[in-house]
């Protein structure tokens, strides 16, 4: 197996010392918001072969096993990351496999610039990801039901909320979130920034339910994704919970530490919280209009001490192991690729040793037996 050497992305909402602390090093000063673990071309890990796009690119079926690439290509159809939010990242949501495919031919016939700042398709993948807090976790996940939300923003006493909240109480679900959404969107961005101020105001002096909302518009005064969030649910991760986010569901991770799984893509259609291209017409194609529970995942344990995060998906499979002094070592020789992250502790694998933060990559078939004591999470797939 190959030791990972990960590139950590600086974006703005990263926090600058989530990721230095599980390291166990001083902290930059600068954010720190992902770390990168996978063979995408933006950020390959690097390898004492080569970086690890371009060892799979040299020998496809030897690294990821004939199964996976006549499933997925020849490609590891998954990035693994661990994600440190300080401030809250844009409300977003992302397309199914059939969107995200016909989206990206059109911007391609129609000559988008790939790196174009107006362009929602940056390939042909769709993107759904799973989230495993590591501390504490905060975000948005899927749309609350209306009458929920109407009491929500009822309750700030704002009168420029008031046509959102007969809305949200006369409409049918759908039509409800759909017209809500559309209209905080198109709004007039003067006025809906008026509005989002008076909104901060009354969120602070209530507190409570509404503290998290007063707080994401300390970061993005007069945004109008702080209303949009506000017909979401938000969700409070402990450590080990997890989030699935499927095709169509908006959402946003607020602020902690976490593991994340993604298919191989960067295709995001943007809500708000952003100061970059927010495509309406696009995203209220994508969107689903239907309130959901968040559906909070906790690990299914088996005989193996392997605890799975279940999810619909094949392009990545996430669990983990909790190795207790004096275990025996655990055999995850596998016939798909493997990426193995520890996050606590210190966990042997084959003859690497793990601290936190540290990952390795396992071609399929390679021998992989782990022991020690810590926490180790295993990336995969299903093939």
């Amino acid at each position: 197996m190959d030791r990972l050497t990960n590139t950590i992305r600086p974006y703005a909402w990263g926090s600058t010392t989530a990721i230095a602390e599980l390291l166990g090093v001083a902290p930059s000063g600068e954010p720190q918001a992902e770390m990168w673990m996978g063979a995408h071309p933006g950020a390959p890990s690097r390898t004492g072969r080569g970086a690890l796009n371009e060892v799979i690119d040299a020998d496809p079926e030897h690294e990821l096993g004939t199964a996976a690439v006549a499933k997925f290509g020849p490609r590891l159809p998954f990035l693994l990351k661990l994600l440190a939010a300080g401030a809250p990242l844009s409300l977003q949501v992302h397309p199914d496999l059939a969107q995200a495919e016909q989206g990206y031919a059109d911007e391609e016939r129609r000559g988008v610039p790939i790196d174009a700042p107006h362009r929602n398709y940056k390939d042909a993948n769709h993107k759904p990801e799973l989230i495993c807090a590591l501390t504490p976790f905060d975000g948005l996940c899927g749309f609350r039901a209306p009458g929920e939300t109407a009491d929500l923003l009822e309750a700030l006493d704002v009168d420029s909320l008031k046509p959102y909240v007969d809305l949200l109480r006369a409409q049918p679900e759908e039509a409800a979130l759909r017209e809500v959404l559309t209209a905080v969107l198109s709004a007039d961005p003067e006025q809906m920034a008026e509005t989002v101020t008076e909104v901060t105001a009354a969120a602070q002096r209530l507190g409570g339910v509404h503290e998290p909302y007063a707080s994401i518009a300390h970061h993005y005064p007069g945004d109008p994704g702080v209303i949009a969030a506000m017909l979401l649910n938000y969700v409070q991760l402990q450590p080990g919970e997890a989030l699935f986010l499927g095709a169509g569901v908006p959402h946003a991770y607020l602020n902690g530490l976490g593991v994340e799984i993604m298919a191989n893509s960067d295709n995001v259609l943007r809500c708000g919280l952003t100061p970059k291209h927010v495509d309406v017409p696009e995203l209220l194609r994508i969107v689903r209009f239907e309130a959901t529970d968040p559906g909070v995942l906790r690990p299914e344990g088996s005989s193996t001490g392997e605890e799975v995060y279940e999810t619909p998906i094949d392009e990545f499979r996430l669990s983990r192991f909790v190795l207790p002094e004096g275990a025996a070592p655990h055999d995850l020789t596998a016939a798909t690729p493997q990426i193995l992250l520890c996050t606590a502790g210190s966990v042997r694998a084959g003859e690497l040793t793990l601290e936190p933060g540290q990952s390795a990559f396992v071609p399929a078939g390679e021998k992989a037996e782990v022991s020690g004591v810590g926490t180790l999470f295993r990336a995969t797939v299903v093939a």
